[in-house]
């Protein structure tokens, strides 16, 4: 009788454990909002520097190998959601984007094109936003900035009108004065391109603008390939192999030195 009250018990614990991992399953179905996954990792959206500001440090997931921070996928699609609803509030001809490094170029431009919101590359106009006497002095309700520290003159006239921020955060950025944070990573014209691809998305569905979207491989500019989970390990492990060379060789040359001083 004990032996069957244990053997139900046991039975008892593994329907609860299976059903606690279908619902895991389910959920993890449904993680991402705006597009999987897969293409987050695909255009290297999580993949943040070496370097990681107090503002940007909890929304770091790991390290990886190499010293590179690891931002969490989830969180970057919740940030860039959050951040979609609240730009597509606003009118085209209501806000400006800003966008001065090179490898966002391409979407940016794409994203003007299909939506008619006027973007700043290459160089902005310093002033143009507060000097009332300039010629092409405009007044938008919100300001886009694809890095607060490249694109820090657009930031610090957006801070004098006392206009919403929009901006996108790597993690060796500051989130100092922005309104709605987009994190990720904004150095590669890939991960850019998948953030303007889906900007450009929700805000033409949204302010019912008939136009064919292109493909996310058009926005980026390239053929995007996953990477194979084998070859991302064997480059992990290839790195550590060479931590750990380097630290034996530091060990023999301080054993060495030490055996010099000893003999003197």
């Amino acid at each position: 009788m004990a032996r069957k009250k244990s053997e139900e018990k046991v039975n008892g614990k593994n329907e609860k454990t299976e059903g606690k991992n279908e619902k895991l399953k389910e959920e993890k179905k449904d993680d991402t909002i705006l597009t999987s996954v897969e293409d987050y990792v695909k255009t290297s959206s999580y993949l943040g520097t070496r370097a990681v500001t107090p503002t940007m440090k909890k929304y770091v997931y790991r390290r990886r190998a190499d010293g590179l921070a690891i931002l969490n996928t989830l969180l970057v699609d919740k940030k860039l959601k959050d951040a979609i609803d609240f730009v597509i509030k606003f009118k085209p001809d209501e806000w400006v984007l800003c966008c001065k490094r090179e490898a966002g170029w391409r979407a940016v431009n794409m994203f003007s094109e299909l939506t008619g919101v006027r973007v700043f590359t290459k160089k902005y106009p310093t002033g143009i936003l507060t000097n009332l006497s300039l010629s092409n002095f405009i007044e938008p309700k919100m300001v886009f900035v694809c890095d607060p520290w490249v694109d820090k003159n657009a930031l610090n006239d957006a801070i004098k009108i006392h206009v919403p921020i929009v901006g996108i955060c790597n993690t060796n950025n500051n989130t100092y004065w922005l309104d709605f944070v987009i994190i990720g990573n904004n150095h590669s014209n890939k991960s850019i391109g998948l953030f303007f691809w889906l900007l450009s998305r929700e805000y033409m569905k949204a302010h019912k603008i008939e136009k064919e979207l292109p493909s996310l491989e058009d926005f980026v500019g390239e053929k995007l390939v996953l990477e194979e989970p084998k070859k991302k390990k064997k480059k992990e492990e290839k790195l550590k192999e060479e931590e750990k060379s380097l630290e034996e060789r530091f060990k023999e040359l301080i054993s060495e030195e030490g055996g010099a001083k000893e003999g003197v």
